[in-house]
């Protein structure tokens, strides 16, 4: 039979040592645990913190080689731009060399090569002068495409200055007396026993109609015109009526022309019946041309004698003028005859009053 061992006996402090020593022990493991848990929280906001700063620090670098980019492409613009500037500027002091050499030739120009220089500028200015005649010339061929009529003159002998040609209404009254037949007494008697065919061909009288052409081939366009022929009384041209014939209307003015053709120069000068004409118009003239070779040898009534003396016709002259419309500036053409010495200066008087205008063309005009 065993013999049983004897058991140790238990130890208070023993197990009380090792109870306090596992307390110490989880104790040391939850600080470590704790203070392990602190430090990863705390390493991993510093490395959400760092993350930060690098992607701050890769947009900066990033910027920043974009702005090295862009510099360099700038900087290389400017070479580029300098490589052309200095190219240029070669070029340029090349051509002051060459300005200066020749700036130093034609300092050496000799006196003969100066009078040739001279002449060769007078003749360039002859040129030019003639080119610019031909100029004018065309320029006139030009504007009589736009003209309703066609006028062929001499020159420039086609061409009256200070005549006011405008106006809305227009109207052109042509002394057709005896005196229209010549500029000299003697000869006015003469042609006025000749038949009528050689009176109407009489060289003032075809003078006066070519006038009369030239005013209706320079009106303007917009122009409405009447055109009548005087002496003993007054008489309208064409068949305009009481209508204004516009200036455009080709056929009309024909019509005008040809029967102004027909008309036979005779008789006295009564201008009162040619400005009561004028007045009796509706709507008035606003211009008026007056073909004529002095003053009037009648008035409102007829003389009671055959002869006129210079008094009687600068008196038929106020009261004719005194029928004119209020306002119309009276443009007077005058051919002049011997025997009246008063008319131009009644007649220059007459444009003065009404503002308009008094001349005698040359002999060869139009």
């Amino acid at each position: 039979m065993s013999r049983k061992k004897p058991r140790s006996p238990i130890s208070v402090f023993n197990l009380s040592f090792l109870d306090i020593m596992f307390c110490g022990f989880g104790a040391v493991v939850l600080l470590v645990l704790i203070v392990n848990s602190q430090m990863v929280n705390s390493r991993n906001q510093q490395h959400e913190k760092l993350k930060a700063k690098v992607a701050i620090l890769t947009d900066e670098i990033e910027a920043e080689e974009k702005l090295i980019e862009k510099l360099k492409n700038s900087l290389e613009e400017l070479d580029t731009n300098a490589t052309r500037l200095e190219g240029r500027s070669e070029i340029i002091l090349s051509e002051i060399k060459r300005t200066t050499r020749e700036i130093a030739q034609f300092q050496n120009i000799s006196l003969a090569e100066k009078a040739h220089i001279n002449k060769l500028a007078s003749e360039l200015k002859n040129t030019a002068k003639i080119r610019k005649r031909k100029l004018a010339e065309e320029k006139l061929d030009r504007n009589a495409g736009r003209k309703a009529l066609k006028f062929t003159g001499q020159g420039y002998r086609q061409y009256l200055t200070g005549l006011r040609l405008g106006g809305k209404r227009v109207l052109i009254l042509i002394d057709a007396s005896a005196s229209m037949l010549d500029s000299t007494i003697i000869n006015i008697l003469r042609r006025r026993n000749l038949p009528e065919t050689e009176r109407r061909n009489a060289p003032k009288w075809n003078r006066t109609k070519r006038t009369a052409r030239w005013l209706l081939a320079n009106l303007p366009l917009e122009s409405g015109v009447k055109v009548a022929t005087f002496n003993t009384d007054a008489h309208p041209l064409g068949d305009s009526g009481k209508m204004w014939v516009p200036v455009k209307d080709t056929g009309k003015l024909e019509s005008i022309l040809s029967d102004l053709m027909a008309v036979t120069p005779g008789n006295g000068t009564n201008l009162y019946r040619a400005f009561s004409l004028a007045a009796s118009f509706h709507p008035a003239p606003d211009n008026i041309l007056l073909l004529t070779d002095g003053l009037p040898t009648m008035g409102a009534l007829s003389p009671s004698g055959s002869k006129v003396t210079s008094e009687q016709r600068t008196d038929y002259f106020l009261q004719a003028t005194s029928r004119l419309p209020a306002g119309v500036p009276v443009n007077t053409i005058l051919f002049p005859m011997e025997g009246d010495p008063m008319a131009a200066s009644m007649y220059w008087k007459l444009a003065v009053k009404t503002r308009g205008s008094f001349l005698t063309p040359t002999r060869d005009w139009p």
